[in-house]
């Protein structure tokens, strides 16, 4: 059938019935409203519109189906256009870049040689950074042989046109040594080209991507730093001096929050150079202010270290077809001497410089222009750029939080002996803008102050987005529900005594999508604590708690990647400038070495999970001897909590967060111990539970039972005591869990294998229904087989797919299924032994 013409179809006989441009025209205004109507409908189109009434209703309706046929193929058409145009300028981007590195090739074959020739070991005094690519082929000389280093008009402008050739060489030239950053491969549909600095002072990142906005739009929002840089504090433009060209130079202040209680936060005094190159193209670029002569310069800002920023900035282009091509290099050093030797590989290494700052200014681009792109309004009826907003707005309060600045009103106050958690309160009505509200009784708020409890743990070898995962999914495992409800009361609803004799008994958790960014990294979302109030009759209770909350950093495969889970009690209404108090966790990923325990051991010193813990016989607790740790994976969590108050209260609620915020730092290590992979292993010996001679005789009914319905030994060696045989079933390789034998089955025990396979802990294992992990033909093979496991006593079932708690596919081979039998041989369970089990 034909879809090549409006105003003609092909008839029963071969032949074409043309139509009127009447006709076309009234059916274009009938396919507007309505492009698939039903045979009633398409009747009543003919009835309503006379022009139509000469038409045989099954004209109408081929018509109709041609009509969606070209529709089809024109948002095809364009979308392989969209596709032709993104690939043509990605081209463009990868031959550039594979000219910079033949031209980085060449300059170190040369430099080999020269090394070679002389046989001594110096450096080049300057690199070329004449070897830039075709882009800036166009560009004008911009240094002089001896330029100005004062602060005049003329000076600044030297050293604006300085950092300007010296930020292009570094971004398409071979000023820096450039390697491709771990885990990013470039393509079509990849955030874009990354890479990191190899050998060059400080720490450097570079990145190349396009962007469907326009290089002004770009522009406007990369200079808005604190919008899409959540550690940025402040950009204060001090200065703007016009040039020649028609650029600006721009003196700056920035500051930079640090992202955890263990380190001082960053500041930056700037030059900012905008300019636009003769063939076009828009150029940010910066550089730190120094050795200039009377001149405006920073003093030193109690609290914060000065960093340095070389040259770095952003160079975009127009696409052809719209949009923009955009180069960005970050270059700064972040003066590790000043923080704990610990936490230096956050300000020594360029991975994290990457994943912080250069990806995150071109995820905002993109997601800007999707959001350009798609429908104004998301999840509970926000717009997508009032949804970047409140994330906007978590990620600020939980920094605010988290460094308690004195000049926003912070202040510590004293410990009760002990300093592993830190008390901040503030009392500034800037802070507590929008917490005096009336309640629905009539009485005035009350709450007067904030007080914020944090604190910081070192984590061996968890990785943090699984943990992160684990914060998210399981909130009872750390929360306690009272505390969330008394939050989300002294925000909405009312006084309410700190005793708990108030606060209702919130067990259940709804988690309701909002938004999430394109490249699914980042997501926002309401979580609803379902529960009953302890007095029905009481009027103040809410019956629900809403919490907003923000979580970043779940992929578990992206390298570098800071893991953040922040959120905060809002009232039901959820409007847009509800007030916030954010609470939550930041989990950063360090790169392996030695930890110095005497580190650990400073005020506000870092909780180290081991610590807690008897570590075995290659780390003893009473020893301090952690030296079996020093290979692994290690991470820094930053918990940091917030409550609105009655200043006369303080000293109550400093003791209640305190310990609150204690009991979570206890929780976090338990989980991230029962997350380790090699928790249990041979660092460690079995614990409570264990070790309990309960577990011990479950395991021995387990094997029993194993060995008498199928007729073979489930583990090796069964003769050496129920200790050794607990020991060796945890240890199993495969899958091994139980469930009870209730109508709705739930898990009750697990191997260490089960537990890694499901993503859980001994203690939340019991909340996991064993329906809930099969997909629905595995449920169907389920049902179908658990007849025969009761009366014949054993099953197997053949491989397919499950899912783990965390909701991550995981394939099988096989399933045994048998009834574990107690002392009386009565069913006691059902045992479970998934083999050969690996996420997909």
């Amino acid at each position: 059938m034909s879809c090549k013409d409006g105003s003609k179809h092909l008839m029963d006989n071969g032949k074409y019935v043309r139509y009127t441009p009447e006709q076309v025209e009234a059916l274009e205004r009938l396919y507007h409203d309505c492009p698939k109507p039903s045979s009633i409908r398409r009747q009543q189109l003919i009835r309503e519109c006379p022009i139509l009434s000469h038409i045989e209703p099954k004209q109408i309706k081929v018509w109709f189906q041609n009509r969606r046929c070209r529709e089809k193929q024109r948002k095809e058409a364009s979308r392989l256009q969209g596709v032709n145009r993104k690939l043509t300028a990605m081209n463009k981007l990868l031959m550039e870049e594979n000219d910079r590195l033949q031209k980085q090739v060449s300059q170190l074959v040369y430099e080999n040689g020269y090394f070679r020739q002389h046989n001594q070991n110096t450096t080049l005094a300057t690199k070329d950074t004449s070897c830039e690519s075709a882009v800036t082929s166009g560009q004008h000389s911009l240094t002089t042989q001896n330029p100005p280093r004062d602060a005049s008009p003329a000076g600044l402008l030297s050293i604006a046109e300085e950092t300007l050739a010296e930020f292009l060489s570094k971004a398409t030239g071979t000023a820096v040594e450039w390697v491709q950053m771990p885990g990013m491969k470039p393509g079509p549909d990849s955030i874009g080209i990354v890479a990191i600095s190899h050998g060059c002072t400080g720490v450097a990142a570079r990145a190349c991507g396009l962007v469907g906005l326009e290089p002004t739009r770009v522009a406007e929002i990369l200079k808005d730093r604190p919008l899409w840089f959540r550690d940025c504090r402040a950009v204060d433009v001090l200065n703007v001096l016009p040039t020649a060209n028609g650029g600006t130079i721009e003196l700056l202040y920035m500051q930079l929050y640090a992202p955890t209680t263990l380190a001082p936060a960053r500041d930056f005094w700037l030059l900012r150079y905008t300019t636009v190159l003769e063939d076009g193209s828009l150029v940010i670029c910066e550089r730190s202010l120094k050795n200039t002569q009377n001149g405006p310069s920073m003093p030193p800002v109690q609290h914060f270290v000065r960093a340095e920023m070389l040259p770095s900035g952003y160079l975009i282009r127009p696409c052809d077809g719209g949009g923009s091509i955009i180069h960005i290099v970050d270059h700064m050093d972040l003066e590790p001497w000043s923080v704990p030797e610990v936490l230096r590989p956050l300000y020594e290494s360029s991975t994290v410089l990457a994943q912080k700052t250069t990806m995150a200014a071109l995820r905002q681009l993109r997601q800007i222009s999707h959001e350009v792109s798609q429908s104004n309004v998301t999840g509970w009826g926000r717009r997508p750029a009032a949804l970047r907003a409140l994330s906007q707005r978590l990620s600020r309060g939980f920094n605010e939080a988290l460094n308690g600045f004195t000049d926003e009103g912070w202040s510590m106050i004293g410990n009760d002996g002990i300093d592993d958690v830190t008390i901040l309160v503030n009392s500034s009505p800037d802070k507590l803008m929008g917490l005096n509200l009336s309640f629905a009784n009539g009485f005035p708020s009350v709450s007067n102050a904030v007080l914020c409890a944090k604190a910081s743990m070192l984590l061996q070898n968890v990785p943090p987005a699984i943990l992160l995962r684990f914060l998210r999914e399981h909130r009872s495992e750390w929360a306690d529900n009272n505390m969330d409800a008394y939050s989300a009361a002294a925000i909405k609803v009312g006084p309410c005594s700190l005793s708990g004799s108030r606060v209702g008994n919130y067990g259940g958790q709804v988690i309701l999508p909002l938004a999430h960014t394109i490249e699914h990294e980042e997501f926002l979302e309401v979580i609803k604590l379902e529960g009953i109030a302890h007095s029905p009759d009481d009027p103040i209770m809410p019956r629900e708690v809403f919490l907003l909350q923000f979580c970043s950093g779940m992929d578990e495969n992206a390298v570098g990647t800071c893991a953040e889970l922040i959120f905060a009690p809002i009232d039901a209404s959820f409007a847009d400038d509800a007030p916030l108090l954010p609470s939550g966790f930041r989990i950063i990923p360090l790169e392996s070495g030695k930890v110095s325990l005497m580190l650990l051991k400073r005020p506000n010193r870092t909780l180290d999970l081991a610590s807690a813990l008897d570590i075995g016989p290659t780390g003893n607790r009473t020893s301090n001897d952690y030296s079996g740790n020093h290979g692994c994976m290690r991470s820094v969590m930053t918990i940091a909590f917030e409550f609105a108050f009655e200043s006369h209260m303080q000293e109550h609620v400093a003791s209640m967060a305190r310990q609150y915020v204690r009991s979570i730092i206890s929780s976090v290590q338990r989980v991230a111990l029962a997350l380790s992979p090699s928790h249990l292993g041979s660092h460690a010996g079995l614990r409570t539970p264990l070790g309990t001679p309960e577990a011990q005789t479950l395991a021995q009914w387990i094997c029993n039972s194993y060995r008498c319905y199928l007729g073979v030994e489930l583990l090796k060696s069964n003769n050496e005591g129920n200790e050794s045989l607990l020991k060796s079933l945890w240890h199993h390789s495969d899958a091994i869990l139980c469930c009870n034998l209730k109508a709705l089955p739930v898990f009750t025990f697990s191997n260490q294998a089960g537990l890694d396979m499901l993503e859980t802990t001994l203690v939340a294992l019991q909340d996991i229904a064993l329906e809930k992990i099969f997909d629905d033909h595995g449920r169907k093979i389920l049902f179908s087989e658990f007849p025969q496991i009761i009366q014949q006593g054993f099953a197997c079932l053949q491989g397919g797919i499950c899912l783990s708690s965390m909701g991550r596919p995981i394939s099988y081979d096989r399933v045994v299924a048998w009834k574990v039998l107690n002392e009386e041989e009565n069913a006691h369970c059902i045992g479970f032994m998934f083999m050969n089990w690996s996420f997909v």
